[in-house]
């Protein structure tokens, strides 16, 4: 397989993650879109698990962007206290809920949740894909940032949006909605930091596996 070479069908050689994965949901345990971008911005830096832990009690506090918007930070950060740079986490959450003030008033284009505080555009692709609209871009997370190049995709680079930006280039639009979180969920459960590679479905198709296999 030639490096980057842009001829290479990538949405035939993905399928069987793209089917795999297929429908299934993020990790963070949201019940709507409030929660959903409330649990994104919480998550950067931190665990979905963590997020999830701590979730239930927040919601019972701030059941939506309306009693959010009407807080203070002193109020939030009892309730995220545990989660990391939870001062600032706190600070974005309230300018959001101020500026949008109502849940169906959050935005569902890139353009305008990437002007919200603590949504970047790996999160507001997440938000888009969760709800199911059209995708504007790929889901870059630390996964994907760690298996993409490793498969062969696109070179080695620790930005997610030159990660995002060179997917983007690489992969039909067709796929654009799904395969960031195809890729992402390979990244948790087999291609680790140390790599499953015997029980990758992409291992035929892999420039790693093609050059560290004995």
């Amino acid at each position: 397989m030639d490096l980057f070479d842009e001829t290479i069908d990538w949405e035939t050689k993905l399928q069987p993650i793209l089917q795999k994965y297929k429908g299934r949901k993020h990790p963070l345990e949201y019940q709507n879109t409030y929660q959903l971008l409330v649990m994104v911005v919480l998550s950067a830096q931190d665990s979905d698990a963590n997020i999830n832990k701590i979730a239930p009690e927040l919601f019972a506090a701030f059941p939506n962007m309306e009693s959010l918007s009407v807080s203070s930070v002193e109020a939030i950060i009892p309730h995220i206290a545990t989660v990391r740079n939870f001062g600032n986490k706190a600070k974005w959450l309230l300018d959001t809920a101020q500026t949008i003030e109502k849940d169906d008033a959050i935005p569902m284009n890139l353009n305008d949740l990437v002007k919200l505080k603590g949504i970047g555009r790996k999160s507001a692709n997440v938000i888009l894909h969760e709800s199911h609209k059209p995708a504007e871009g790929i889901i870059a997370d630390l996964h994907v940032i760690r298996v993409a190049p490793r498969i062969g995709i696109i070179p080695e680079t620790k930005d997610g949006v030159k990660a995002e930006k060179l997917l983007m280039e690489a992969l039909p639009k067709s796929i654009w909605n799904t395969i960031g979180m195809a890729i992402s969920f390979l990244g948790r459960e087999t291609c680790r930091p140390k790599p499953k590679c015997e029980e990758c479905l992409l291992k035929k198709e892999c420039l790693y596996y093609q050059t560290h296999q004995l």
